[in-house]
Parts: C-alpha cells; sequence; structure tokens
C-alpha cells in the first residue's frame, strides 16, 4: 500500500529535477575542492573523507616537543618556596595520604622535604614563575600556558610515557599523531602526515620505542615516520645504485598494476596502503631533502636556535626541522628529547639537560611568530610525569634527586588557540592539585578540539568496539582556550 502523499512526492518536473542535480553537483564540486580526492576510488572510506574537521579548528598542525623522562616541574615552572623553609623535614602523612610509590622509595624510612636549589623570577603579563635554568623559555612567557595541574594514573616510565602518547598504558594503540593523520590527513601529499624526530641530551635517558608513533590498529599510511640524523635522513628513500628516476617510475607503474591485479583477487584493504606509500617514497625523494637542508637559513635563524642547530640529531637541528617540516605542511611533528630523568644528582644533571633544551625551545616559538605561523601551530612542551617533593635516597644539602610524581606535574603549550598565561594550582608542597585538575585524557580531548576535532566522535572500529584516543573518557578545557 503506498504511502499518503506518495505520487505527490513522485510528482516532479524536468525543471524541478534539474535545479535539484545542480545544486548536488556544485556540492560535490565544492568538495572535492576543498578537500582534493574526496571522490577518489582509491583508499577506504576512513581516508576518503581525510581533512574534514567536526567544527572550525583554532590550529592547523602540532609540533609536540617531548621531554622524555619526566622534567622536574619544582626546579622549572612551580615554584615551592615552602619546601626549602621547611628543608628536610618529613613530608607530611596527611599530604602524602594514600598515594603510591615507585620501588625506589617505598622502603625509604622518611620523606625529607627538598626545595629547589635554583632561584625562581616572575615574567611577563601574568606573572609566570620561571627557574632561573630556563633564560630563554622566561623570554616566550607572554606566549605561553604553563599548565601546572597534569596528572596521570602510571608511575613508570614506559607505562606513563605510552600513555601519554597513545591514551593507553598497553602497546598497540595509535598514537596520537596517528589519530591526527587518519582524521585529519596530509597538508602536503609529499611529506607524511606524521614525522618523528629523535635526540639524546646529557643527562640520564630513558629509551623510546616505535611503539609510541605507531598506527597501532590503524591502516599503516598512518604511522610516524622517523628521520635520522645520519647523512640519509629517511632510509632506503633513495634509489639503488644504477637506478635513475625514469626506471624507478617506470618499476612503480608496473608494480602498481601488479598489486592493483593483488588487490581485486584479494580485497585486502592494505594492498592499497602500500601502493599510497610506495608513491609517497617517490615524491618524498625530491620534497625531503629540501625540507632538510638548512644551508639557505639565514644567519639571524642559526643565531636564534644556536650553534647546535646546525649538527643533525640534536635537539636544536631538530627544533628547527620541526619548523621547517611544520611550515611545509606536516600535520604532526613529535620530536623526543631523552635525558630527564634526575633520581640523583639533579643540581649536576638537570641544568645540562635544560641548556639543550631552553634556547632551541624558545627559538622554535619565536620563529614561528615572526612568521605569522604560530598562531595555527600548537606547540606542546612536558614529560610524561611529574617529580616528587621528597628527595629520593640520603639527604645532602650539595645535591639530592627525586622519585616519580604523577600526581601533578606542568607543561607549557603554546599557539594554535591556546590562552596564555598559567592554569591550575597545587598545594604549597607542590604535591596535590587543589584547582584545575587537568588529566592526560582531557589534555588529549582539548588538544584535538583546537585541531578541530571532537575526540568523542574521531574513533575507529576494531575488534567489535569503536576506540578512540580518549578511550572512554576525557573532556575538553575550556579554560585552555583563547
Amino acid at each position: 500500500m503506498k504511502s499518503p502523499g506518495f505520487d505527490h512526492r513522485m510528482n516532479i518536473n524536468r525543471r524541478h529535477f534539474l535545479g535539484k542535480l545542480g545544486v548536488g553537483v556544485g556540492s560535490a564540486a565544492l568538495g572535492s575542492l576543498l578537500v582534493p580526492g574526496l571522490f577518489s576510488s582509491k583508499g577506504d572510506s576512513a581516508d576518503s573523507i581525510s581533512g574534514l574537521t567536526h567544527f572550525a579548528p583554532k590550529a592547523k598542525r602540532v609540533i609536540y616537543l617531548f621531554q622524555n623522562g619526566a622534567p622536574s616541574q619544582l626546579e622549572s615552572f612551580d615554584y615551592k618556596p615552602t619546601l626549602n623553609t621547611r628543608f628536610g623535614e618529613d613530608l607530611p602523612e596527611s599530604i602524602r595520604g594514600m598515594q603510591r610509590l615507585t620501588g625506589m622509595t617505598a622502603n625509604q624510612e622518611r620523606f625529607p622535604l627538598v626545595g629547589s636549589k635554583f632561584s625562581f623570577s616572575q615574567y611577563g603579563k601574568a606573572g609566570t614563575w620561571v627557574s632561573e635554568i630556563f633564560p630563554h623559555i622566561a623570554s616566550i612567557a607572554d606566549d605561553i600556558c604553563v599548565v601546572k595541574t597534569i596528572y596521570t594514573e602510571a608511575i613508570n616510565h614506559d607505562p606513563a610515557l605510552t600513555f601519554m602518547q597513545t591514551g593507553a598504558q598497553v602497546g598497540n594503540r595509535p598514537s596520537m599523531g596517528a589519530w591526527m593523520s587518519y582524521g585529519l590527513g596530509s597538508e602536503n601529499e609529499n611529506l607524511p602526515a606524521f614525522c618523528v624526530l629523535l635526540s639524546r641530551g646529557r643527562g640520564n635517558g630513558q629509551g623510546v620505542y616505535s611503539k609510541l608513533w605507531t598506527n597501532g590498529f590503524l591502516d599503516s599510511v598512518h604511522q610516524g615516520v622517523q628521520f635520522s640524523s645520519g647523512e640519509d635522513p629517511i632510509l632506503y628513500l633513495n634509489n639503488p645504485a644504477g637506478t635513475d628516476k625514469a626506471g624507478r617510475r617506470e618499476m612503480l607503474d608496473q608494480l602498481d598494476k601488479l598489486n592493483q591485479l593483488s588487490y581485486q583477487t584479494y580485497g585486502d584493504p592494505e594492498i592499497h596502503t602500500k601502493i599510497q606509500q610506495y608513491e609517497m617514497a617517490y615524491r618524498m625523494q625530491t620534497a625531503v631533502p629540501e625540507v632538510t637542508d638548512i644551508s639557505k637559513e639565514p644567519d639571524h635563524i642559526i643565531k636564534l636556535y644556536g650553534p647546535e642547530c646546525i649538527i643533525p640529531g640534536t635537539y636544536a637541528a631538530n627544533c628547527l626541522l620541526a619548523r621547517k617540516l611544520s611550515e611545509s605542511g606536516v600535520r604532526f611533528v613529535q620530536l623526543y628529547h631523552q635525558g630527564w630523568d634526575q633520581h640523583d644528582n639533579l643540581l649536576r644533571d638537570m641544568p645540562l639537560q635544560a641548556e639543550d633544551a631552553d634556547r632551541p625551545s624558545a627559538a622554535l616559538i619565536k620563529d614561528l611568530k615572526q612568521r605569522g605561523l604560530l598562531d595555527e601551530t600548537l606547540v606542546i612542551w612536558g614529560g610524561e610525569f611529574g617529580r616528587t617533593n621528597y628527595c629520593q635516597g640520603r639527604l645532602r644539602v650539595d645535591n639530592y634527586g627525586r622519585d616519580h610524581h604523577p600526581r601533578c606535574f606542568s607543561i607549557w603549550m603554546a599557539g594554535g588557540g591556546i590562552k596564555t598565561g598559567t592554569y591550575g594550582e597545587t598545594d604549597e608542597f607542590g604535591y596535590n592539585i587543589v584547582k584545575d585538575p587537568v588529566h592526560v585524557h582531557d589534555l588529549h580531548a582539548t588538544i584535538l578540539h583546537l585541531m578541530g576535532m571532537d575526540h568523542e566522535r574521531l574513533n575507529f572500529k576494531h575488534l567489535g568496539r569503536r576506540f578512540r584516543l580518549t578511550d572512554v573518557h576525557g573532556k575538553v578545557v575550556p579554560g585552555l582556550i583563547a
């Protein structure tokens, strides 16, 4: 039986039909202009809509300056003079509560408070407290937001590091950069959407592993591409001896035909991913040498980042390369700088580590700002957890170390729609959060929001359920957004 009004709905004249058709064709044409490849037959449905945000973004790309090993917030951005006035006293049990301890301090009979030996001063319009070992970051106080109340459940390096990068303490989950690539795609078809740069400082280092920039269960095209400090920034990218560009092109064309036949036979979407990767590698043969060449950088830029920026593999060189990659349209650039694990000899090691990271980090912000790129680039600086307010091991006046502390720690963010100043407060002991806590899941939700992505809608079905970067948690923090 026909429903009421069925004949009326089907009664459409030629002029009405052509008018409706014009709207549809126009929308399709507009979509293809705004999102190149939107109607491509290649790739899966998820990739075909890459580049479409859920709402207007405040940032277009991210540079994450990850300080691996957990820099002490008490020697950097969370000034606690009470720890100096109460030096050597035991941390009150009412403050410590039922806080989980690591195996390195769980058997200590005492938990003697120790304040920072480094002086602090206030900088910028907001009066942001910054330690004397970060003078260059102090100079950009008006461009950054110091978030003092990040917290996590993980208390050891590997799970905490994995959690900060992937939203889970276990492996085989997509990293944040992979989620960005999956959701937004790349701005430059000649470069990967997600690049990874490694450096090693002068302090005690914790290892980093490829699982931190993995694609997890997403298509392998979304995995981070690691750059090396050797003669070839990306291994196996160049043609082998005796092969020219024309020969390489002919080989890829023939390989594409074989892969297309294989796809028609088996229907495995990873075959299309491999085709994309081969084509990307071919285009990168021209793009990568150009973007990694710093010989054309003017002297004032080299001076800004410091003399180490001309030495491949240093933190300074990677900060400059991060700017060049971001400027070229790379969606997510991830730096890992190892050496912040100061369980002892903090007074000796942390200033050396800060010297490596301070100037280039500030230079990156200044460089992006002078190029008009800071407003659309979100920069994040910080580690996987914080450090205890008590001394690990025997208390010494001339030196000390700090254990892991997940209950509160500091990071800073800049650009990309971030409100400048400070956010959140910890207690006078620097041990607990008293105002505006920000969980790691909240941080991830806020980063995605700034990129125009709803963290609850950016998901992927795997093993019968839908996964996302924030799992089933997280909320956007409005107080961080300008």
